[in-house]
């Protein structure tokens, strides 16, 4: 069953930051055990409405953000749900060891939020962009690791994440993402992936800032007459296998589409699953192993071809495989 899509592609009406601080707030005003850590980036993050309602839950850890990471496990350990905030770059890279240690193999319940993933880290440059972050978390056991892709989800996984126990990562567009759910949808069930648009021929099975591009490249694909199925990955790990297996046993062609090098993203997990279940064609659209650079995020999505473009020309390779798959078949 498909969830309702917001028509047409605007900017979401509310910051994903906003969104993010504003759930927060009211989970807050629901439970005292919800509090908030962050590494001298409130501003950036949009928490600072989180720590005038809630000084005394509020923790500012400065540029220390392993030192946050511990601190987190410490407030975990005596019955706090901390959240905590950082670049992404920051809050995988540079932490990894604290996140084991401090979370997943001391079983806490941390949740962490990197943001600015991806290409849109723009103007910070190549050494603020993670490109990497989705590898370095999911490698880990007994995490969670998950996307929203615009306000809408950001509130919706963030609730979802005070809910669930264990050690998460979730990435966050701060500023400006394309609405792609409808206010009032609340289809996010962990290990689950959405689907947003059905189809025949191929499957797009895109996460964050891909997401709305992969809309766009169905429309696209619509208008020379190929039927597009769309499906938003926003539980990375957990991997909803069901949806790979029965995307590539009912379309027979898959395209992956993320804001992430293709190396230990998603195009990775989806190919493992194949590979494991159902050996399909596909093909990937990412950052295809290099470093960020500096340039505002449409120069960027150009330069590392992260565009309804691109999707839409990995479509018709993989197309192409599959159909010469199937004459091979035959003959």
């Amino acid at each position: 069953m498909s969830v309702k899509v917001a028509a047409g592609y605007h900017n979401c009406g509310i910051e994903p930051r906003k969104a993010y601080c504003n759930t927060l707030i009211d989970m807050a005003k629901e439970d005292s055990r919800v509090c908030v850590l962050d590494a001298d980036l409130m501003s950036a993050s949009g928490t600072k409405p989180f720590m005038a309602a809630f000084p005394e839950r509020t923790f500012d850890c400065g540029v220390q953000e392993a030192n946050m990471i511990g601190v987190a496990g410490g407030l975990s350990s005596r019955g706090f749900i901390p959240f905590c905030h950082t670049f992404g770059t920051f809050a995988t890279r540079r932490v990894c060891d604290q996140v084991f240690l401090a979370g997943t193999y001391a079983r806490q319940n941390i949740k962490i939020v990197g943001s600015d993933p991806g290409i849109t880290a723009a103007l910070n440059g190549g050494t603020h962009m993670p490109l990497e972050d989705l590898g370095i978390m999911t490698s880990l056991a007994g995490i969670t690791v998950v996307e929203p892709c615009d306000s809408v989800s950001v509130a919706k996984v963030t609730r979802l994440a005070k809910e669930t126990y264990g050690t998460w990562y979730m990435r966050l567009v701060r500023k400006t993402a394309v609405q792609v759910y409808e206010e009032d949808t609340d289809d996010f069930v962990l290990g689950k992936a959405n689907l947003l648009r059905d189809g025949n021929d191929v499957t797009i099975i895109a996460m964050g800032y891909m997401v709305s591009e992969s809309l766009k490249a169905a429309d696209m694909l619509a208008e020379e007459g190929v039927s597009a199925r769309v499906l938003d990955m926003w539980t990375l790990k957990p991997l909803d296998e069901e949806a790979v297996i029965a995307a590539a046993r009912e379309t027979g062609a898959i395209v992956t589409a993320e804001n992430h090098n293709v190396w230990n993203g998603l195009g990775s997990a989806v190919a493992s699953c194949l590979a494991l279940h159902c050996p399909t064609p596909m093909e990937m659209v990412g950052v295809q192993n290099e470093f960020g650079e500096v340039a505002k995020t449409p120069a960027l999505a150009q330069r590392f071809h992260l565009t309804a473009e691109e999707v839409v020309a990995k479509a018709h390779r993989v197309m192409l495989r599959n159909r010469n798959d199937a004459a091979d078949a035959i003959h």
